[in-house]
């Protein structure tokens, strides 16, 4: 098989929770060599999460050594292990980098060409730099909450841990960027993001409508905040999202539910006044749409080219045909839990795409081999058990 595109790129993992993780995932589904440093089980009291199927899900295709860097010689494995990367990822506080001695500008010293790759809460410096940031305090902070949920109900946060998972994206993006540059410049970038950057950043146009537009976004509830109509509503068995705010759209989309003339309608033929109205229009089509079943309403709206579609449970998700046709999960053997199906990659490419080959490993699980590897005796390593530093 051929090899996978970033199989000649060493990463180092430093990542704890799910905004580190997430990008080093990124890296080794494309066949980064990544070996996770993990504190020796006698400290993490048996692994974080490790039994969790979440857990199994972010950490597949790495090694793991354990490593107590606390400790000198801990710290001085550590460094070997800088010398052979090409990347290092951490989201610890930013403090703590410094206080343990691998920040990036002493790594940075030992190896030049080491891309060093931050998330952090708030950023690595200002008023909140010192503070643990985690998902939903961030998606408060970056505004996220104060959007989501029916118009008039407390603030809500978003079912998944969005800025984690967008931090993490964002940071992977960013090294791929900075191992790129590095060609040309002939050193390696401190890349940095944080929780806060890329949930403010994710509000996308909800951000510009107060930065360019001086409008304040409130909660829409399942309807688009500015192209309407375009929402969720209820069928007869369940409910439809369905979008068909301008034009040809429109004017389809209305045919379709029995209500032709309504694009010529005073109150509806223009954006603006759609906006103005909305209340009365998505009112009116509500009315429509409850008089048949998600499923009558898919196959007419989508012979007249309107985009909709269903509201699924996860169990319906995966047991969708087109979902199914996609392929989305992958099989892993794993030595605690046997056979286990965790997710793909999202992309493709035209060749070989195994972003999924090995299952996450047990703590410490390869550590005496990665050792192994950086040169040290056998004599050397048993050392290091009896000083617990592995």
């Amino acid at each position: 098989m051929p090899e996978l595109p970033l199989s000649d790129v060493k990463v180092l993992d430093l990542t704890v929770a799910r905004a580190g993780p997430t990008c080093v995932r990124q890296l080794a589904d494309w066949g980064a060599q990544v070996v996770r440093v993990e504190a020796p089980e006698d400290v993490l009291g048996g692994g974080e999460r490790r039994h969790s199927s979440d857990y199994q899900n972010l950490h597949r295709n790495k090694r793991s050594i354990s490593l107590n860097l606390k400790t000198p010689e801990g710290l001085g494995v550590l460094y070997r292990l800088v010398d052979w990367a090409d990347v290092l990822v951490e989201n610890m506080r930013p403090q703590v980098k410094h206080r343990l001695g691998f920040d990036y500008e002493r790594l940075h010293r030992r190896n030049p060409r080491l891309v060093f790759g931050s998330i952090s809460g708030f950023g690595q410096d200002g008023p909140y730099a010192h503070r643990g940031g985690v998902d939903q305090i961030a998606q408060g902070l970056g505004g996220l909450m104060s959007v989501t949920g029916l118009p008039g109900t407390d603030p809500t946060r978003v079912g998944i841990p969005v800025a984690d998972l967008s931090a993490g994206l964002y940071l992977a993006v960013g090294i791929l960027v900075a191992l790129h540059d590095r060609e040309r410049i002939g050193e390696g970038r401190w890349v940095r993001t944080s929780l806060l950057e890329a949930m403010v950043v994710m509000m996308d146009l909800q951000a510009v409508r107060y930065t360019v537009d001086g409008t304040v976004p409130v909660q829409e509830g399942n309807h688009h905040p500015t192209q309407i109509p375009m929402g969720c509503f209820r069928s007869a068995d369940g409910f439809i999202n369905v979008a068909g705010p301008s034009g040809r759209l429109l004017r389809r989309f209305c045919e379709v539910i029995g209500l032709p003339d309504l694009p010529w309608d005073p109150r509806f033929d223009s954006a603006a006044k759609r906006s103005a109205n909305r209340e009365e229009l998505n009112r009116m089509i509500a009315e429509r749409l409850r008089t048949q079943t998600t499923a009558e309403w898919i196959e007419v709206l989508d012979q007249a080219g309107v985009p909709c579609g269903p509201v699924l449970q996860m169990d319906q998700v995966f047991a969708d045909p087109q979902v199914g046709h996609l392929q989305l999960t992958a099989q892993v053997e794993s030595p605690d839990f046997g056979t286990i199906s965790i997710l793909r990659n999202p992309v493709t490419m035209s060749v070989d795409d195994r972003t999924v080959r090995s299952a996450s490993p047990r703590a410490g699980e390869h550590t005496e081999s990665i050792l192994a590897e950086l040169g040290l005796t056998p004599e050397e390593i048993e050392a290091l058990h009896g000083k617990e530093v592995i």
